[in-house]
């Protein structure tokens, strides 16, 4: 299946949030995901199914000063 994933194609076979994150290998950087511009809670990474030419953004607070 075909996604965008911040902004970059990628090609996976991962049905969940939760797996792309896994696949993607950024499980414990990402604090906040929003697919189509619709923000998903975290408890519901892990059953929150992907669709074909879904628009995933993953984003990850940064401190600094």
């Amino acid at each position: 299946m075909k996604l965008i994933v911040n902004g970059e194609e990628k090609n996976t076979e991962v049905k969940t949030v939760q797996a792309l994150l896994n696949e993607l290998d950024i499980n414990d950087k990402v604090m906040a995901a929003a697919v189509n511009m619709n923000v998903v809670k975290k408890e519901n990474w892990h059953n929150f199914e992907l669709s074909e030419n879904d628009k995933v953004e993953f984003l990850q607070f940064v401190g600094g000063g």
